[in-house]
């Protein structure tokens, strides 16, 4: 089957957002960010030397990649996409390139993309990972240094400038031949066959780059589709913004809809804004009309589980998708 219509006919996927800044779930030194979980140690500038320190305590002991995947294909989910490395530059997945990473630096110790890699594998659920190609707060050449703020107020910055100050200095290509190039390697070479590979916020990375990296990906993984946050037009197909839902047009590309259950992406545990099971059909119903995929994210806590009210709306999802396992 074309792997452009395998896309369309997945349909339903589940996001997973999931690392060290599960273990503070949106809150720092006795204050609540009001923005999203993930992006804690920005918002809050934290240091890497107090930030990394975390990863001494990542033990999320209830972890279950089965259990995730098969909540997800219940729910009528074909295909998952998981965190392999966010912003803060940690590694979910046993990485060379640097030793920031969930099996070099925790005493949990496992290999969490490739237990997930597993299970999808074992359920046929098509596995597509998470990659941030651009913004790396653990690399003092990360990206995103020519661009301001991220919110009005001037506290959150794109680019690691608490550690780095130095703006001027900064040269991504540095970070994309010491970390980005091998990392993403790693991922399109020792997990198996993926699904996607899905980029982030491109700022600062050329077209030339983001060229190289998409190569990358078809040269290792010549079935694997690339989403369009890769950036400078390349990609295969679309990835809407943050919970932009389009309403009434029929869509003639390759699209997907990346949502959250609640408000926030990474764990946060005073966020119980939570979509019910219709609300999350309906959209899916909705989507399904125009052509879009429609990709609903789930936070695990510190624990590695998904929050009670999370695995309901699975479970509700289940019996409305008749229990499929």
């Amino acid at each position: 089957m074309d792997v452009r219509l395998r896309f369309k006919e997945a349909q339903f996927g589940l996001m997973i957002h999931f690392g060290l800044y599960s273990l503070l779930g949106g809150e720092w030194k006795g204050q609540r960010m009001p923005y999203i979980a993930e992006w804690i140690q920005a918002y809050f500038r934290i240091p890497n030397k107090e930030y990394h320190e975390l990863a001494k305590a990542f033990n999320p002991i209830y972890f279950n990649a089965e259990e995730f995947t098969r909540l997800a294909k219940a729910a009528g989910m074909k295909y998952m996409v998981f965190t392999s490395k966010h912003h803060d530059g940690f590694a979910m997945f046993h990485s060379k390139a640097t030793k920031f990473n969930v099996v070099d630096m925790t005493p949990f110790g496992r290999d969490i993309v490739g237990e997930l890699a597993e299970a999808c594998y074992k359920h046929g659920v098509k596995l597509g990972l998470y990659y941030s190609q651009d913004i790396d707060w653990s690399h003092p050449h990360g990206g995103g240094y020519r661009y301001p703020f991220l919110n009005l107020e001037g506290t959150t910055s794109w680019t690691n400038d608490w550690d780095f100050p130095d703006n001027e200095s900064k040269c991504y290509d540095i970070c994309y031949e010491e970390k980005i190039k091998p990392q993403l390697k790693e991922i399109l070479t020792n997990y198996g066959e993926l699904f996607l590979i899905w980029f982030d916020t491109p700022l600062v990375i050329s077209k030339e780059k983001s060229l190289e990296l998409y190569n990358m990906v078809k040269h290792y993984q010549p079935g694997c589709l690339v989403n369009s946050r890769l950036g400078n037009g390349i990609y295969d197909y679309i990835s809407a913004g943050d919970n932009e839902i389009p309403i009434d047009k029929d869509l003639d590309v390759l699209y997907e809809s990346p949502a959250t259950l609640n408000d926030s992406w990474g764990f946060k545990y005073y966020d119980n804004n939570w979509k019910s099971a219709d609300e999350v059909f309906k959209t899916k119903e909705h989507l399904k009309r125009i052509g879009a995929n429609y990709l609903l994210n789930i936070g695990p806590d510190h624990l590695g589980r998904f929050p009670a009210p999370a695995i309901q709306v699975l479970t509700d999802l289940a019996r409305m998708n008749g229990g499929v396992q």
